[in-house]
């Protein structure tokens, strides 16, 4: 039987630990790596507007998150999507934009619909009218739920430096399309 997944609001500063650990699964981390991505997630939390929800079983144990902000265009991710999103007509959609930076589930607990609540749940908190997100540009369990929720690719082959793969920047209008 499926363990009950309970999905709130997360202080994802204090449970940067946990998160990272989940992140580190779904999305094969290094330990190098997720130090790196501490900082950044800490320092995330520090901007105006951002928010965290997470996925916890009963005993409290995380398995599952998902944080995001409304775009800043200043902010490094934004000036690094900006000439794709340019090149494909595009660029409208970093003004007014709430960002999902990132969203992960641990593996054990994936196609269970825990994903898609967290990102109903961030996006259905945010004033913005789109967001936005960027995914490796592969079809993919994710790229399938975003496209499930409602979002589109706005620009592909998008490469982050020291990023080994592309990625693709996609869009949705809120509220997110219902499964």
């Amino acid at each position: 039987m499926d363990e009950v997944v309970t999905v709130g609001p997360l202080d994802l500063t204090a449970r940067v630990d946990d998160a990272l650990a989940v992140q580190a699964l779904a999305f094969g981390l290094s330990e190098s790596e997720i130090a790196v991505r501490r900082h950044i997630v800490v320092r995330h939390m520090e901007c105006p507007g951002a928010r965290a929800f997470g996925a916890t079983t009963p005993d409290g144990r995380l398995v599952g998150f998902v944080y995001g902000m409304p775009n800043d265009r200043a902010h490094w991710w934004s000036t690094v999507v900006q000439p794709y999103l340019v090149r494909e007509g595009a660029e409208g959609w970093l003004d007014d934009s709430f960002v999902i930076t990132e969203l992960h589930v641990h593996p054990a607990h994936q196609a269970r619909g825990i994903g898609t609540r967290l990102l109903t749940t961030i996006t259905g908190t945010a004033r913005e009218p789109r967001s936005i997100l960027s995914a490796i540009d592969i079809e993919s369990p994710a790229r399938r739920l975003y496209r499930s929720l409602g979002y589109v690719d706005l620009a592909r082959r998008v490469h982050f430096p020291s990023a080994p793969r592309p990625y693709a920047v996609m869009g949705a209008p809120l509220p997110l399309r219902r499964r």
